[in-house]
């Protein structure tokens, strides 16, 4: 059926949910997976002045870290499940596009990702990239709630 998955995660609690169900999937077909986690592009108008604050000079090396730590654990838990993963940061890229891109280009045969499910205003304010994702791909989507 599925031969390989593409599993997102952001490192948040709800995302977990999505990796322990993707990778419980993955078992079950004894298909691979790929875990990939995406930071967003430093955001420009908070720096409109030119002046950036310290802490933040160093954005993309914090990202970096963090999604290093995210996937490490990410794959620790994978091989512990017995689930062949490949593990992949895209940095300063938004989120639905490059799930969709990725998917299509590693191969995928469907997307496993959690929802944080949002409704109404607070949906439309704050975006949701699972929407987003389940609007445009063209390989199913399982969503973890």
């Amino acid at each position: 059926m599925y031969k390989h998955l593409l599993i997102t995660t952001d490192g948040s609690e709800v995302a977990q949910r999505g990796v322990d169900q993707g990778l419980a999937l993955a078992k079950a077909l004894g298909a691979e997976a790929t875990i990939v986690t995406i930071t967003e592009p430093f955001p420009i108008y908070a720096v409109g002045s030119g002046y950036v604050p310290p802490e933040l000079a160093d954005y993309d090396n914090i990202q970096k870290e963090f999604a290093q730590k995210v996937l490490q654990a990410a794959k620790a838990q994978a091989d512990a499940a017995g689930v062949k993963v490949t593990t992949l940061h895209v940095p300063n890229r938004q989120p639905a596009e490059t799930i969709i891109e990725t998917a299509q280009s590693r191969g995928c045969d469907a997307i496993v990702m959690a929802s944080h499910g949002r409704r109404g205003l607070g949906r439309l304010v704050l975006g949701s990239q699972t929407s987003e994702v389940l609007a445009h791909s063209k390989l199913p989507v399982l969503v973890v709630r």
